[in-house]
């Protein structure tokens, strides 16, 4: 049996809004092959240590700002218009790159609870 599901649409003032300084997110997409966040991150958050996914591949597209990404054992600077992807097994991580806030649109896929989690913060 096929499980149809409703098509999902946001305007740039809509989406679910989970704020909590240094940083904000706009869930956009919650299915359960997909998750899709907008997320904003202000200079002074403490980025992401690198880890392993076992379950999912693990998608960012920058948007704002200058962002480091760890690609196979070495940090990468990208700014508006790069893309990482890491798929399960791929050891990455995340942080700011200089003094400015960065906005990054991260994708989970399948959806594994990453968004249930933002909400439980």
């Amino acid at each position: 049996m096929i499980r149809v599901m409703e098509a999902f649409f946001a305007a740039p003032d809509e989406g679910e809004r989970l704020d909590a300084v240094p940083r904000s997110h706009r869930l956009l997409a919650e299915f359960p092959d997909l998750e899709v966040i907008d997320s904003m991150f202000e200079p002074g958050w403490e980025g992401v240590d690198p880890h392993v996914h076992d379950d999912h591949t693990d998608s960012f597209y920058v948007l704002e700002g200058e962002v480091e990404f760890l690609v196979n054992g070495e940090w990468r600077r990208g700014g508006p218009g790069s893309f990482f992807s890491a798929p399960p097994g791929v050891e990455h991580g995340l942080r700011i790159a200089g003094e400015r806030p960065i906005r990054v649109l991260n994708v989970h896929a399948p959806n594994v609870g990453f968004v249930a989690g933002l909400r439980s913060r």
